[in-house]
């Protein structure tokens, strides 16, 4: 469920905006729908694992939030993550 070290170092390297970023919202929301998506698989085999349902929307909800942000900032820079995550909105 969780994402590895080698995978999690690819997204900050994909999505960073300048060198030794981690912190952008780009690189935040990269790593959550990561996230979202792995929780996702998980809930195609075990269907009544509600405890890990719940951690499913608090993941939805930061990102939501993070998206909304980043609209509010920069329009152009949330435009382009989202096509290039391919989260529909």
């Amino acid at each position: 469920m969780s994402i590895t070290a080698e995978r999690k170092a690819a997204l900050i390297k994909e999505y960073a905006t300048t060198e030794g970023d981690t912190g952008s919202p780009e690189v935040q929301v990269a790593i959550l729908t990561e996230r979202i998506n792995n929780l996702t698989e998980h809930f195609k085999d075990h269907k009544k694992d509600n405890h890990s349902r719940r951690g499913l929307l608090t993941l939805v909800s930061s990102r939501r939030s993070l998206l909304d942000y980043l609209k509010k900032k920069d329009e152009g820079r949330y435009t382009k993550l989202i096509n290039g995550l391919g989260i529909r909105r």
